[in-house]
């Protein structure tokens, strides 16, 4: 049972968003690091994405909108997503 948990731990969630305004938004998520590939290049610029569907929004410029945050565009192609720290669990002995 402990292997299932374990896979569900190393497998980033399907749609995630930085704002922590948004109900897609998973502090403990963000805080392990997530890696992004979308249409085979890396990204460090995503402000969010979703892998069923196929997105991601990534910021526009530096533009900001009316209540500070960065301006984003939604762009269709193919996502990927992984965890840039692993999980590891230590057992106890």
């Amino acid at each position: 049972m402990t292997d299932a948990t374990n896979a569900t731990t190393d497998t980033p969630p399907d749609h995630l968003s930085n704002d922590p305004r948004s109900k897609f938004h998973d502090a403990a998520a963000l805080e392990r690091g997530i890696g992004i590939r979308f249409n085979g290049v890396e990204r460090n610029n995503v402000e969010e994405y979703c892998i069923s569907e196929g997105w991601v929004r990534m910021a526009a410029g530096r533009a900001l909108d009316r209540r500070g945050q960065p301006m984003t565009m939604k762009f269709k192609g193919t996502v990927e997503a992984w965890f840039l720290d692993t999980a590891n669990e230590t057992p106890a002995d």
